[in-house]
């Protein structure tokens, strides 16, 4: 196995892993000085708001600490990530594509969305075991 293989299998997780939780954080952060608006915004009550704000705090923290705390960690902070998009598409972003802000979708579509939901689903799925199971499968 070549240094960089193993550097790939042992720490390339952090590459996604960091990003989700930058994501998540940075908007979780984001919604407390603008949950008035935001709650107006999305149609929903300022306590969901507030709610929402921390859950997304938590996976995002939940990303960093997995790999320290334990997969249980990571596959929460996953199943979080997918849930919320989820939400965040059938709520905003239904059914434009682009997420190119029109007028019918000031948010932009869902394209952004997808991507998050789909690899917080693949963290629930594979918790801390990423990408070391799949570099074992192709040996």
């Amino acid at each position: 196995m070549s240094a960089l293989t193993r550097i790939a299998e042992e720490h390339g997780h952090w590459i996604i892993r960091l990003q989700l939780a930058t994501i998540f954080i940075f908007h979780g952060v984001i919604k407390i000085p603008m949950a008035e608006m935001m709650s107006q915004g999305m149609g929903m009550p300022i306590v969901g708001v507030y709610m929402l704000a921390v859950i997304e705090v938590l996976a995002g923290l939940g990303f960093l600490a997995g790999p320290f705390l334990g997969s249980l960690i990571t596959r929460i902070s996953g199943a979080i990530t997918a849930v919320v998009m989820f939400s965040a598409i059938a709520m905003v972003h239904w059914p434009q594509w682009s997420f190119v802000a029109s007028e019918a979708k000031a948010m932009g579509g869902m394209e952004f969305q997808l991507l998050v939901l789909l690899l917080g689903a693949l963290f629930a799925l594979r918790g801390n075991e990423l990408l070391s199971a799949a570099g074992s499968a192709s040996s």
